[in-house]
């Protein structure tokens, strides 16, 4: 399985601009062929250990079966549109990939 854990810094981190991003990942990234997990979420403001990262405002997670159904899910036109609809607001976007099980 691969796992694609994306971390977005908002230019305007407004709650309703955050809650905007959470609702269109639910919108565009869930029920794609192969996905095994889809979850997204906010910060936890008050988790600041040293070892917290703390510099992003939405978090998504998605596990798929296979590096095949992650490679569909890049080019698969509800993703496509799911980044022109936002990336005007990010600031910054973090994209860890990884081999899980």
């Amino acid at each position: 399985m691969l796992g694609h854990m994306v971390y977005f810094t908002l230019k305007d981190n407004a709650p309703a601009k955050v809650e905007q991003l959470v609702a269109a990942c639910r919108k565009y990234l869930t029920d794609h062929p192969g996905t095994k997990l889809f979850a997204v979420g906010t910060l936890v403001p008050d988790l600041t250990r040293p070892v917290n990262q703390t510099d992003f405002d939405v978090a998504l997670q998605l596990v798929f079966e296979s590096r095949q159904a992650h490679d569909a899910y890049q080019v698969h036109p509800r993703h496509v549109q799911f980044i022109e609809e936002n990336k005007s607001n990010w600031a910054n976007v973090r994209v860890f990939d990884a081999n899980v099980s």
